[in-house]
């Protein structure tokens, strides 16, 4: 088993979200998760930097280690699962698949951009 993800408008996903104002990444990290799957977590590094270059959102992932919590869903997640990498790799849309398979990869951080369906070329 390899990560938390949910279920949000049909398309499993992991944690995340917008940063609240005074907030540290490391600290949204930790809430969004929690909020989203009830699982507590400890901030490790950070994995990379991805953009979707149509909406102009720029999202950093971070590894992050399970430290409690029971696994629950949320108003933002219907169903909270773990998967191994190729369980990641045929569920997830590349956009999104491509973030946990960097964070495994050990080679980061890693920059992408993609137009929110396709990675898009360096």
């Amino acid at each position: 088993m390899v990560t938390p993800l949910v279920w949000q408008t049909r398309t499993w996903e992991l944690p995340g979200g917008v940063l609240e104002l005074a907030e540290t990444p490391e600290a949204g990290v930790a809430r969004e998760v929690l909020e989203e799957t009830g699982i507590h977590v400890e901030v490790d590094e950070l994995i990379g930097v991805y953009k979707n270059t149509t909406r102009g959102i720029v999202a950093l992932v971070f590894r992050c280690k399970s430290s409690g919590g029971s696994e629950r869903t949320s108003s933002e997640s219907t169903a909270v699962s773990w998967l191994t990498p190729e369980e990641v790799s045929e569920r997830m849309s590349e956009v999104f698949a491509i973030r946990l398979l960097d964070a495994l990869d050990g080679n980061g951080p890693h920059v992408r951009s993609h137009d929110g369906k396709q990675l898009l070329a360096r």
